[in-house]
């Protein structure tokens, strides 16, 4: 009970700097200004990772890398990062309209342990941050533990679902499927098994059924959903879970030895898991799209993934799980 009070207390306090207000860019201005060294996370990552700032003044930040290039990225925001080069000062002036932690990262891949480089602006104004705390994420509502295993290791389908073909088959399935709170609440395996229920699909084959499926789950999505979850999966997944979702990406290789038993984290001491293959059936098939959103914004306790609660929005989380689902889905969507 107290690990789960916790944990419900963590993910709030992730989540609480979600919806922050717009942030104004600019180059050059040269008062009060605030050094951050970058350098690759063995060598201390953000040497500066704790900034402070005023509402409404400007917050002038010089860049500067000290070995290999980095970048600087502001989380939940349309700040667009900025190259940040070995020797060479980058000024970038930052505004903020409102008081409350603003997270900077690092979007360019040097190593395993890349996504330790993380920092703090906290911005303080005349009012305190008083903003309502958001609803909880979909998985601690639906009293999901996303920490307890859900695969099958027997779920093995001959041949890829297709929501092109499902949406022919899928015609008159009863619209209560169709709806978003069912599709992220359920596994694709849950659909498919309550599907062979339902008298307008019981007659349908299995993989037919997985086709129906794969078309419930391209109701739920669209292109442009999926063009900015494929960009958000290749620029700071694909380096750990591979380009292909196989989990064989190049540094989440460096993780685990020859034998295929988890190496040490040199960081802390614990060892860490090999990258989730997000083409594996018995994986994916398994999970509802809450607990993949919950694995994306508090990260695998023991794994090595990292926690994205506080990078990203929540609309990003969730068009980065409905990118996930086409490792699985041949898809149909324009």
């Amino acid at each position: 009970m107290k690990k789960e009070i916790l944990a419900r207390l963590v993910v709030l306090v992730l989540v609480s700097g979600m919806g922050l207000s717009a942030l104004v860019f600019r180059i050059g201005d040269n008062s009060g200004i605030v050094e951050v060294h970058a350098a690759m996370p063995e060598k201390g990552g953000w040497l500066t990772d704790s900034i402070e700032a005023q509402v409404g003044e400007p917050l002038v930040l010089s860049l500067v890398s000290d070995d290999v290039v980095h970048s600087f990225a502001l989380g939940q925001s349309d700040f667009e990062p900025v190259d940040v080069l070995p020797g060479v000062p980058t000024e970038i002036t930052l505004t903020f309209d409102e008081p409350g932690p603003y997270t900077f990262y690092c979007t360019r891949w040097c190593g395993a342990d890349h996504w330790r480089m993380r920092g703090t602006i906290t911005v303080t104004g005349d009012e305190p941050f008083s903003k309502d705390l958001p609803d909880p994420p979909l998985y601690l509502q639906l009293g999901i533990d996303i920490d307890d295993p859900h695969e099958n290791h027997d779920l093995v389908l001959d041949e890829q679902p297709s929501a092109l073909r499902g949406s022919v088959l899928g015609l008159t399935t009863p619209s209560e499927f169709l709806t978003q709170a069912y599709y992220r609440s359920h596994s694709p395996h849950q659909v498919w098994d309550e599907l062979r229920k339902v008298p307008s699909t019981s007659e349908l084959s299995e993989s037919q059924i997985w086709d129906v499926v794969a078309w419930v789950w391209a109701q739920n999505t669209n292109s442009t959903k999926l063009a900015e979850g494929e960009a958000l999966y290749q620029r700071d997944c694909a380096a750990c879970h591979g380009v292909d979702g196989d989990g064989e990406g190049i540094f989440g290789a460096e993780e685990i030895s020859g034998d295929g038993t988890p190496h040490e984290a040199g960081f802390d001491g614990h060892t860490i898991e090999a990258p989730t293959s997000f083409q594996d059936a018995g994986q994916m098939l398994t999970a509802s799209p809450a607990l993949l959103q919950g694995k994306i914004i508090r990260g695998g306790m023991g794994t090595g993934m990292p926690s994205w609660g506080l990078i990203y929005t929540e609309e990003q989380t969730w068009n980065l799980v409905d990118y996930l689902w086409t490792f699985q889905f041949q898809k149909s969507q324009e």
